[in-house]
């Protein structure tokens, strides 16, 4: 995703405006940050985040986080930046990376306006944050997940997947928010990234790869992790939670002897079609001004409210508030309780 230095510039006096007008938390600090300090003092006073904080200085997003807040940052070590550069064959150092780059990839550690502790993230299980990284649309921002696993919280699937990290270090309390360190650069998430990394998704997974095996009219896989089909990009995506794919499957066959494995290729792939928009970016706020037709690569669905009803009349609800605006570098995800078929 490319940023323009003017957006930078745009994005930075909002984030300093919202902190001059925000307010923070008095949280204990389980974690060995003071009462006394700024999310940046902390940084800056940890030698195991110095990489960070010169990332940071390079961004002029340390003197961002000077600011009232409150903030949330999940802080990557210096192994973790060594990683970054590691992973680039042009990047030596940070000043190799462009400054876009840079600025969109820390702004996608921080949460602004919102002070959260881990143990809310444990108790909550599961969810979606709004990071302070620009969507690929006016007015959108980044969304983060994140998950529990044994006691550990994961960001955007944890370190086992790629671009993902676990906090290892929580609560370091700080005046205007809390800085969680995390074992690895959280990478700009991609459609592919939210479907992989919920459990709720696995099943739609599972379908853009059997779509794949056969005729595909686009690589699902690669289009939704954004190597390919670009031009098409931003996306809106439908996405049947796993309840919804066994609830088809039920449909199908009442005997409940089918498996998703089981459907041909070729159908999936029609089905999929009925779930996307191309070059389009509709937030849950903008359905209303789509006036009732989701066009989707597919054909045209109507659209009442929350309420969407495909050509045999089946109905399929979009799960709002909890699994809407799911925002990616490369478009948005809306989850929906039921399958949109094609016209039988």
């Amino acid at each position: 995703m490319k940023i323009i230095s003017k957006t930078f510039k745009l994005l930075t006096v909002f984030l300093l405006v919202l902190g001059v007008t925000g307010c923070s938390d008095d949280d204990d600090n389980n974690g060995g940050g003071t009462q006394s300090t700024t999310v940046d003092e902390i940084i800056d006073d940890n030698p195991n985040l110095s990489i960070l904080e010169e990332a940071l200085e390079l961004t002029d997003l340390d003197d961002v986080l000077e600011q009232t807040g409150p903030y949330t940052v999940f802080a990557p070590t210096n192994a973790a930046f060594v990683a970054l550069l590691g992973s680039n064959p042009a990047w030596n150092t940070l000043s190799d990376i462009p400054t876009a780059t840079l600025n969109s990839v820390l702004l996608n550690h921080v949460i602004v306006g919102n002070n959260i502790p881990a143990q809310a993230l444990i108790d909550a299980g599961s969810g979606y944050e709004t990071t302070a990284s620009p969507g690929p649309a006016a007015n959108t921002n980044l969304s983060l997940y994140y998950n529990v696993v044994a006691g550990t919280v994961e960001i955007n699937g944890g370190s086992d997947v790629t671009g993902g990290a676990d906090v290892t270090t929580a609560d370091l309390t700080a005046t205007n928010g809390t800085v969680h360190i995390v074992d690895a650069v959280i990478a700009l998430p991609t459609i592919a990234t939210f479907a992989t990394t919920n459990d709720a998704l696995s099943s739609l997974v599972a379908a853009l790869q059997l779509a794949d095996s056969g005729t595909p009219t686009v690589n699902w896989i690669n289009t939704v992790s954004g190597t390919e089909n670009e031009n098409l990009a931003p996306f809106t995506v439908f996405a049947p939670t796993n309840d919804a794919f066994a609830s088809l499957l039920l449909e199908l066959d009442d005997t409940g002897n089918t498996e998703l494995a089981d459907l041909d290729p070729d159908l999936v792939n029609s089905v999929l079609t009925y779930h996307v928009v191309t070059s389009a970016n509709v937030q849950s706020s903008g359905l209303g001004a789509l006036n009732g037709v989701i066009p989707t690569l597919g054909g045209n669905l109507d659209l009442d409210g929350t309420t969407i009803t495909d050509a045999n009349g089946r109905e399929s609800e979009i799960l709002a508030p909890s699994l809407v605006d799911i925002q990616a570098t490369n478009g948005v995800v809306h989850a929906i309780d039921v399958v949109i078929l094609p016209p039988q």
